[in-house]
């Protein structure tokens, strides 16, 4: 899983408008298979648009209705389709754990960020400096929704992690996978076929990575006006 030290970090762009990221989502289909119309999702961004805190906001479905598995085929990078690892099989299962999430099947992430200044620390150690910083981790779809939207914000040897999505196992403990989002090496199980693909992937609870930082936001909104 290694890669090499980092470079310095990338000023990213601005977030597409939310009207922008409404037909964005439309035009990959993601109304469709999350069960909303195409105009719920205009309607939810219209009435978003201009209210406190929606500059720089990121758009999402409720990962209820848009899985992981289906998101992640949807990405896109060097005309290649992003996909899970094939060690991966049960990341839907990976759900919100000590996040506080929306009853809504569209919400706003506000001011996400990509944590580089944590990259090389563990997951572990990342979560309750987050939270001292009054920030909290992404979900995994909320990570693909971000890249859906801006691409640039997955940049080799500048990817993320997701801690905000835990598998909780029968017994109750934490399954010490963590979901991240890299760019593939096309070397193992990936296949060369898959070089420089977008990649949904796993790294332990405790090891650290210098290529990773942790995507967090601000918080999350279900207001449309």
């Amino acid at each position: 899983m290694s890669e090499a030290t980092p470079t310095a970090s990338t000023v990213l762009p601005a977030l597409p408008a939310l009207g922008a990221q409404a037909e964005r989502l439309i035009e990959l289909g993601v109304h469709a298979f999350s069960g909303l119309a195409a105009d719920e999702i205009r309607a939810f961004a219209a009435n978003a648009e201009g209210s406190q805190g929606s500059d720089g906001a990121l758009l999402a479905v409720h990962p209820g209705r848009a899985p992981a598995s289906a998101l992640a085929p949807l990405l896109r990078r060097d005309g290649k389709p992003g996909f899970v690892v094939t060690d991966m099989p049960d990341v839907d299962l990976f759900t919100p754990c000590a996040v506080e999430l929306p009853d809504a099947p569209l919400y706003l992430v506000t001011a996400p960020d990509r944590g580089d200044h944590m990259a090389n620390w563990s997951p572990s150690e990342a979560l309750p400096a987050l939270t001292d910083e009054g920030r909290t981790p992404l979900l995994l779809t909320e990570g693909i929704h971000w890249v859906l939207q801006q691409p640039e914000a997955l940049e080799r040897n500048r990817c993320f992690m997701t801690i905000g999505s835990r598998l909780r196992k029968a017994n109750g403990t934490m399954d010490a996978r963590t979901p991240a989002l890299w760019i593939s090496n096309g070397t193992g199980r990936d296949g060369r076929e898959r070089r420089n693909a977008p990649k949904v992937g796993w790294c332990w609870w405790n090891n650290r990575h210098t290529w990773l930082g942790f995507a967090s936001a601000k918080d999350r909104t279900a207001k449309d006006g």
